[in-house]
């Protein structure tokens, strides 16, 4: 599945980046603390989040000021910037009436523009978000918080990755080293320290207690039980401010959940009902992967794709570059695929796939 990217300037002078992929009833994603939008396309973390979404909608995302393909600004990064450049985007794209996600500290952005706009939000999905920034509960909270954004400017500059690797066991613990490595790389090349502490601070100060009454927009609540980033609290808050919100929690001490978590196809199946999603197996288009085989069936979304590229005749370390992951991470998905495939041998795999018709897709 493609995307194509835009670029619209704000009346600020800030040029900010946005994609669309899918087809169907209009989805904006609103940005969280960071975003790529290309190497987020590529990662294990958010793969499956946007296929999903992609499969049922015509999907849009984009990068948050500061950060990604959008102009790296060190200021005017404010809780009110970031709900006027989601205005910005809506309206660029043409979007009248759409379902809204929030995710993380995107979720305020999305309540407060669901407020402001409610005739053109049709559905509000909200994933572990706030209501209430970190500066907003309480002493502890706010020690930790400042403490993390310190670490953030100090440690995010320098060659060991060991102070990005603390963020990212903080927001993913359930994650295998190939998320966390990819996690660790996002922080890296999608803004500079000083950014990243400023669009923290920034949502430290968000409060939209007093706006969840407001919320007229049919609203679903999740949240991870256990998670570190963003209290379970935090979402409850949400749910009950927002009238008639239906809330949902998952098992998991992710942030984000991960597409190969157990809690995974429950997040499908409620997410699902509330956008009113086709019961059975999502429609695909013509340019999109082809109906799995029994065989296929058995294959996680990674492993199908890396049995694609070797099918395309890319070899390890061309899989390695395109998926950022490591070799030796190719190598350990290639050992699982042979085996649940029945194949011995790399040829053996390319005939099993080219069979099934995967391969026929440019990498």
């Amino acid at each position: 599945m493609d995307q194509t990217i835009r670029f619209v300037t704000t009346s600020d002078g800030v040029k900010l980046a946005y994609g669309v992929s899918g087809e169907g009833p209009p989805l904006l994603k609103t940005a969280n603390w960071l975003n790529h939008l290309e190497y987020d396309w590529q990662s294990p973390f958010w793969h499956q989040w946007f296929t999903l979404f992609s499969t049922y909608h015509r999907f849009h995302r984009y990068d948050i000021r500061g950060s990604g393909l959008s102009d790296w600004t060190d200021n005017k990064i404010s809780f009110d910037h970031q709900v006027a450049d989601l205005e910005l985007i809506a309206d660029s794209a043409g979007l009248d009436r759409f379902a809204l996600l929030g995710v993380s500290q995107g979720a305020s952005v999305a309540i407060e523009y669901a407020v402001r706009h409610p005739e053109r939000v049709s559905h509000l999905v909200i994933h572990g978000g706030f209501a209430r920034g970190w500066a907003r509960r309480g002493e502890k909270s706010e020690r930790t918080g400042r403490a993390q954004v310190e670490m953030v400017r100090i440690g995010w500059g320098a060659r060991t990755s060991a102070y990005r690797r603390m963020f990212a066991e903080l927001f993913i613990p359930g994650a295998t080293e190939e998320h966390l490595a990819w996690f660790d790389e996002l922080q890296r090349r999608t803004t500079t320290p000083e950014i990243a502490a400023r669009i923290m601070e920034a949502s430290g100060a968000i409060n939209v207690v007093d706006r969840l009454p407001l919320v007229r927009t049919p609203t679903l609540v999740m949240h991870p039980r256990r998670d570190i980033i963003v209290p379970f609290e935090e979402g409850r808050i949400i749910a009950a401010g927002i009238p008639g919100a239906t809330f949902v929690e998952f098992d998991s001490g992710n942030h984000v959940l991960l597409g190969d978590e157990p809690e995974w196809r429950k997040f499908k199946e409620v997410v699902g009902e509330f956008l009113g999603w086709p019961r059975g197996a999502p429609r695909r288009r013509a340019a999109d992967a082809p109906a799995e085989s029994g065989e296929l069936a058995g294959l996680t979304a990674r492993e199908r794709e890396i049995l694609d590229l070797v099918a395309s005749g890319a070899n390890n370390q061309d899989i390695a570059a395109q998926l950022f992951i490591s070799e030796k991470t190719v190598r350990n998905h290639l050992t699982a695929i042979f085996d649940k495939i029945g194949v011995s041998s790399r040829s053996q795999a390319i005939v099993f796939a080219r069979d099934r018709g995967l391969a026929g897709r440019p990498h």
